[in-house]
């Protein structure tokens, strides 16, 4: 996984560029595989971002421009009001990760801020850093107001936003801070920022970075360059109107202003030229004439004798449209202003401890996954070698439209168990996108595999008294024919549940595909995806009350089946007390289970007993159990019972709207999983998804 980095922002125009081109310079002393993402921008199909356009450019970075963003702004805002959120952070996470497995680093700048949206940018930046798992650097902009207070307020605001959200927020810098109160800022922010561990830092404004060339101020009116197309780099400070008298508007001439007059004010157009060049007065960076006049031709002969003349620039508007338009120019940085992009970065040197923002960065530890990044990870992992998964269940009209989007996404091959008639009936009925070329239909009734597992099936349970008319009339129910197929290889795993009772469903696993090598007891977890992050929950489905030695099995398990799905197990054995405070057969048990996991595997972390909340909540945890590494931190949840189990998941999913996903069974020599029978159409693609990568493991 690559280091990455998310730069956002507190409000517009808070001036990114040069935050970004001092990240990337001295992120690239240490790596050349570098990227650069934004999940929105605010260019079009036409017009390339501008910020994007200067990252590429300017380090000749080896990406497209496709390839570093994740949608148009404007796209992204009409699907976010039509209530399809969900949709723009999958393509935006789908996005990253793969710009992200090309990369060594990876620098995410966040939206552009609006007037009218500036909470909604402010909450999707939250989210989108939270989901690609970046940590942030929040940007604020310290020329907005003389008040210390008020520029301060809205940055502590932030920043705890992002802290209560869990986002790791490694960097706070102030941009064009009044360079009279950068020093006051920078103490401000270390008073206000609890973690020492931050980089602060308060950049000054600078009024090159700040002032628009003459080439953006023509760009942005569409004016017509009379003179001077060769210095249209010149910086413009000011603008200044002229429309009186020479005698009056003379002293009214500032360094590198913008002389706007009148077309037809010959008299100022030449006074403004002699001005530049007089000793006496300061150099102006150009004249811009309004109200569609030109110089006429003797006018224009002199200025044609004119050595080295600054750019004049002619626009058909009046001079009050003018100066309306002009005043909302926003100066950029562009790849060809080499001097603007060198400045950029010696200012981000110069006031930002780089050497501990660069340690920062490259210490991050991974934090807790997000439940979207999660899922996408899993349907990548499935996707990478795919497998052959058994749904017996084609009656239900759930598992119909599972099998639409898992053959749709390529994700697994599929048999789907059934009255063939019934099911090809079904996929019309219900207008499914299924091409039945790509699904394999069975019906266990007319199967020509029927016999030979009859025949399996009584070499398998002969002992049980199994002969074949026994094995005729069992291996035609679905579920024992889903397992078959698994035990035979002819299907990698089986997902059944949805219209069948959970006994349905493992008996025929228990009976014919048993345990792994080492391995006594069948159980299973809940992957409980919660707003915020992904915890593992066993066992809340199988096991109604395990004994010590079990208990310490199903924890064994489940880090293993949470290790291998990319979470870092990190084990809490609950109970109705936390560590040495409480007494009684249960509690007693849960103690005895802690200490037989720590002696089979010691590499394991794992704290119990301990109650829930001092196993998810740092502060109780800190609290309870001092200098615990589980205490407050714990992925891994194991429930004492199933009776507690099975209604704390429940309880969980409806109070949080979490994700459960499962029961995800585990100790099986081949993967086949339960369904609940109030499953959803997701519930159901998820767990395939999770069966499938059981299954690649199972190959391996």
């Amino acid at each position: 996984m690559a280091s990455s980095l998310y730069v956002t922002t507190t409000e517009a125009h808070t001036g990114k560029s040069l935050v970004c081109l001092g990240m990337l310079e001295m992120i690239l002393r240490k790596t050349e595989r570098v990227g650069i993402f934004r999940p929105l921008i605010s260019g079009t199909a036409q017009q390339k971002d501008k910020n994007i356009h200067l990252l590429l450019e300017h380090f000749q970075l080896k990406q497209s421009y496709d390839d570093s963003f994740g949608y148009h702004r404007r796209e992204a805002r009409e699907l976010i009001l039509a209530g399809k959120y969900d949709q723009v952070l999958d393509r935006v996470i789908e996005k990253y990760k793969a710009l992200e497995s090309e990369c060594d680093f990876v620098l995410c700048e966040g939206s552009d801020f609006t007037d009218e949206n500036a909470t909604l940018d402010f909450n999707i930046n939250v989210d989108f850093a939270k989901n690609l798992g970046c940590p942030v650097l929040l940007l604020a902009r310290g020329d907005q107001y003389d008040s210390i207070e008020d520029i301060l307020s809205p940055v502590q605001i932030s920043y705890e936003s992002f802290v209560d959200n869990e986002c790791e927020v490694l960097s706070v810098i102030i941009n064009r801070s009044k360079p009279e109160l950068a020093h006051e800022l920078l103490l401000g922010l270390q008073n206000r920022v609890a973690n020492k561990d931050v980089v602060l830092g308060v950049i000054p404004s600078n009024r090159v970075l700040q002032s628009p060339t003459i080439r953006e101020i023509c760009d942005h009116l569409e004016a017509e360059i009379l003179y001077g197309a060769d210095q249209l780099d010149r910086q413009t400070y000011h603008y200044s109107v002229a429309a009186t008298q020479l005698q009056h508007y003379l002293p009214y001439i500032t360094d590198q202003c913008l002389v706007i007059t009148p077309g037809d004010r010959a008299d100022i157009l030449l006074s403004a030229l002699q001005a530049h060049q007089s000793k006496n007065y300061p150099d102006i960076s150009g004249v811009l004439l309004t109200t569609k006049f030109k110089p006429e031709k003797p006018i224009a002969r002199l200025l044609d004798g004119i050595p080295d003349i600054v750019p004049i620039l002619s626009v058909p508007d009046n001079t009050y449209g003018t100066v309306s338009k002009i005043s909302k120019i926003i100066s950029y940085i562009t790849p060809d202003n080499e001097s603007k992009i060198q400045l950029s970065k010696q200012l981000f040197e110069k006031y930002i401890d780089t050497d501990a923002l660069q340690e920062t960065v490259t210490n991050v530890k991974q934090r807790g996954m997000t439940p979207r990044m999660f899922q996408y990870n899993l349907i990548q992992r499935a996707k990478s070698d795919k497998k052959h998964i058994v749904l017996p269940e084609g009656s239900d009209d759930r598992i119909l439209k599972a099998a639409e989007i898992l053959l749709e996404q390529d994700i697994v091959e599929l048999t789907i168990l059934g009255k063939v008639d019934e099911i090809k009936n079904s996929i019309s009925r219900l207008g499914l996108r299924i091409n039945l070329d790509r699904v394999n239909l069975v019906d266990p009734s007319e199967a020509e595999q029927t016999i030979k597992f009859a025949e399996r099936f009584v070499e398998l349970r002969k002992h049980k008294g199994a002969n074949m008319d026994i094995a005729r009339d069992t291996v035609v129910d679905v579920s024992y024919f889903g397992t078959m197929m698994v035990l035979e290889g002819l299907a990698d795993g089986m997902v059944s549940g949805a219209a069948h009772t959970t006994q349905h469903t493992i008996r025929p696993a228990l009976q014919l595909i048993k345990t792994k090598p080492g391995v006594s007891l069948v159980s299973s977890v809940f992957f409980m995806a919660l707003p915020d992050r992904v915890l593992v929950y066993g066992d809340c489905a199988i096991n109604p009350n395990p004994t010590a030695e079990e208990l310490a099995e199903i924890a064994i398990s489940s880090a293993q089946t949470s290790d291998s799905f990319g979470i870092e197990p990190k084990i809490a054995m609950l109970s109705y007390s936390s560590g040495e405070s409480g007494q009684g057969e249960d509690v007693d048990r849960v103690r005895k289970a802690t200490e037989l996991v720590k002696d089979r595997i010691p590499s394991l972390k794992v704290e119990g007993p301990i109650q829930y909340d001092a196993a998810v909540d740092k502060e109780v945890g800190v609290k309870k159990i001092p200098g615990s590494e589980v205490a407050g931190y714990a992925t891994v949840l194991i429930f004492p019972d199933l009776n507690t189990g099975n209604n704390t998941y429940k309880a969980v999913q409806r109070e949080t709207g979490a994700v459960a996903i499962g029961p995800v069974l585990q100790g099986l020599k081949k993967p086949v999983n339960d369904l609940s029978r109030g499953c959803t159409v997701t519930d159901i693609v998820n767990t395939v998804v999770i069966t499938a990568i059981q299954a690649q493991s199972t190959a391996e």
